[in-house]
């Protein structure tokens, strides 16, 4: 795909994709509004540049996310920014984005996505899930008294990955290793499975929707003196209303901003839509922000030059771009000047392979009143 409208036409296009509704929807939808945040802020600054926004649903399901990239390619949309999960990412890339030089920058964690062949093509604002789960295997190592684990993790190539990657870092003994399918009325005999060998505590890696459902069906049928660590799924002040059960035996980690303009990021998205930034909505504002600087430094509506202008905007070298002066960095990269986007999820510095190469989470816990409350920061490199 190609086009000639940018510096000299002034008009710079990013589609955005984020699941609105299925099991990622109450994390999409926020997800979609900072998404949308840097291109209302460039619009909304006295430059000479126009940003062009187009959202879709990928209803949190890879073909329905296949047909909605579609329709950005077919309105001559040369980037994605998103998709949130790791399978509708990897379809988009197979499908949508290779075939027609789109560049894609995706929220998604899962660590298969670092080696997989893209062209080039695919980014990532989010750290990979090798990083978190030497997270939550250093809670589980060092601030936990547990010596034996089971995983429980969701049937895909994020909850498989993730699950494997804790299980090589933890040191401890690692029993079981069960996964289960999406959408299920009941998760006992998968629970029973995976807590047969008597462990000292249960990892769960699942969306908020199954968490729901499989937390449930754990406070119901089995003692609460395991432990359970968890991931960002289970990060979501819904739980506790959802499930009616003392989550006290709930410990996990969960990504949290660190950029240099984390809190005029907040202060934005707050002014703008009245609630509190939650999971995934850094990452999604430097995802669009990243191709939109990248597409005005391309100086072309074009996927194979956004993608080739994308380190060059966001590594070292050049004039320092936030949040708070995004507008200007969009100027001086259509001006051809060197600049260095620094992130609200953290500096923003791209691999060779696309992934970003920190993160920073933060443990959480639930009080016996169901309060969701965060604690230590821990930084993985």
């Amino acid at each position: 795909m190609s086009g000639d409208e940018n510096a000299s036409g002034n008009t710079i296009k990013v589609g955005v994709m984020q699941p609105l509704t299925g099991p990622l929807g109450s994390v999409g939808e926020p997800a979609r509004d900072a998404a949308v945040l840097p291109a209302q802020q460039v619009n909304d600054a006295d430059i000479e540049a126009e940003i062009d926004i187009q959202t879709e649903d990928t209803q949190t399901d890879p073909q329905a996310a296949v047909s909605a990239a579609q329709s950005l390619v077919d309105a001559d949309y040369p980037a994605i920014s998103g998709p949130l999960s790791t399978a509708t990412t990897l379809q988009v890339l197979q499908n949508v984005c290779k075939p027609n030089q789109i560049a894609e920058c995706t929220l998604a964690t899962a660590p298969t996505i670092t080696d997989v062949d893209d062209n080039d093509l695919l980014f990532r604002t989010s750290a990979s899930d090798a990083l978190m789960s030497q997270a939550v295997a250093q809670l589980a190592n060092e601030g936990m008294d547990v010596s034996s684990i089971s995983t429980f993790a969701i049937n895909d190539s994020y909850g498989q990955s993730l699950a494997n990657a804790f299980a090589d870092a933890f040191d401890g003994n690692v029993l079981e290793q069960v996964s289960f399918e999406s959408g299920q009325s009941s998760y006992t005999s998968k629970l029973t499975q995976a807590l047969s060998g008597d462990p000292d505590a249960l990892f769960i890696v699942a969306f908020t929707e199954n968490g729901i459902k499989i937390l449930r069906d754990f406070y119901s049928d089995f003692s609460s003196d395991t432990e359970i660590l968890a991931t960002s799924g289970i990060y979501n002040p819904a739980i506790p209303e959802n499930v009616n059960a003392d989550l006290t035996n709930i410990t996990g980690v969960t990504s949290v901003g660190t950029g240099p303009s984390l809190d005029h990021f907040n202060q934005a998205f707050n002014d703008e839509y009245g609630s509190e930034p939650g999971q995934f909505t850094w990452q999604a504002y430097d995802a669009t922000a990243t191709l939109m600087l990248a597409n005005a430094a391309a100086d072309s509506n074009d996927g194979a030059a956004i993608k080739d202008n994308m380190r060059q905007i966001a590594n070292p070298e050049g004039t320092e771009v936030t949040a708070d002066n995004l507008a200007e960095g969009v100027e001086m990269a259509m001006n051809g000047d060197d600049i260095n986007y620094q992130g609200v999820t953290s500096d923003i510095t791209f691999d060779d392979n696309g992934d970003v190469e920190s993160g920073t989470y933060s443990e959480y816990w639930f009080t016996s009143d169901g309060a969701l409350e965060t604690g230590d920061q821990i930084s993985i490199d």
